[in-house]
This record gives C-alpha cells, sequence and structure tokens, in this order.
C-alpha cells in the first residue's frame, strides 16, 4: 500500500510570515495538531506544531499574533512521497521521531500529510495487513520514548 492510499491529501499550510494566532486557528480550524511551512513555490520549509505554538507563546515577551511562524518552526522537516510504500514513511517516522509526515508530489510540493492517526486507523495484526500492526506498534513506541530512554525495536 501506499502513502496516496491513506494520506490526507486535502490539507492546509501556513507561509513562514505568518502569525502564531493565524496558524492556530488553521490548526483549530482543520482540527489538527500541526501545519505544514511552505514557501511561494508549495515547497515545505518547516513544520510548526501546536506545542511549538504554546512553549513559544508561554516562554516569548510577546502575544502569538505577534510571534511569526518562522521564528519557531521545525526547519528540519522528513518528508515523502505520494508514491512511497507506507513501510518506509513508517521507518521514516520511526527513525526521525515524529508523528506527522509531509508529502510531496514529483515537483517536491506540498500534496498531503500522513499521520500517525491515519496509520492507526489502518493498523490491524493479521498476516498481509496494509498497516502491519507489530510494525505499527513499534513505530508509536519509538516516537512516544522520551528522550532520555533507550528506544528499543
Amino acid at each position: 500500500m501506499t502513502v496516496r492510499d491513506l494520506a490526507e491529501l486535502d490539507v492546509k499550510s501556513c507561509s513562514p510570515d505568518a502569525d502564531l494566532a493565524s496558524a492556530a486557528k488553521i490548526m483549530w480550524d482543520g482540527d489538527c495538531g500541526a501545519v505544514p511551512v511552505v514557501n511561494v513555490d508549495g515547497k515545505v520549509i518547516g513544520m510548526l506544531t501546536d506545542r511549538d505554538i504554546c512553549i513559544a507563546a508561554a516562554t516569548r515577551a510577546a502575544a502569538p499574533l505577534n510571534i511569526q511562524v518562522k521564528d519557531v518552526m521545525s526547519r528540519e522537516v522528513a518528508s515523502c512521497t505520494a508514491g512511497d510504500d507506507v513501510r518506509t514513511a513508517m521507518k521514516t517516522m520511526k527513525e526521525r521521531r515524529i508523528r506527522r509526515i509531509p508529502v510531496l508530489d514529483a515537483q517536491g510540493r506540498l500534496a498531503g500529510i500522513l499521520s500517525i492517526n491515519d496509520l492507526a486507523m489502518r493498523a490491524e495484526c493479521r498476516s498481509g495487513a496494509t498497516v502491519p500492526g507489530e510494525l505499527f506498534l513499534e513505530t508509536l513506541k519509538a516516537i512516544c520514548a522520551h528522550v532520555h530512554e533507550p528506544v528499543t525495536a
């Protein structure tokens, strides 16, 4: 099964110059916890999570309306393509300890997002499962492990 079969393809994004309040509104309206940050060409240049917004709002002497996304977004972004096998995307998520991975089109532009929720809804513990339950559980354990704890899988 490919990423295209599981990923959310109607994904919202924001620009690096957007403020945190408007990015939070995108997340609220879309019932999601992360937003890809894209440049004018639609290429992913960062990721912003609800946690990023909360920490920035709590630790800076400025309102979220006055903090730009580019000042708090993660700049190292792992990605996959719509044609990638789901297991490949899960391996990347496991290695990078991320809950969401942007899906890129052939030109490297944002085409969707694959989340741990998308995988959880399809995980099964049976031979030949689309998302093998054991592999999903290994991925989830690696993502959820505390930084100071060794990751075992």
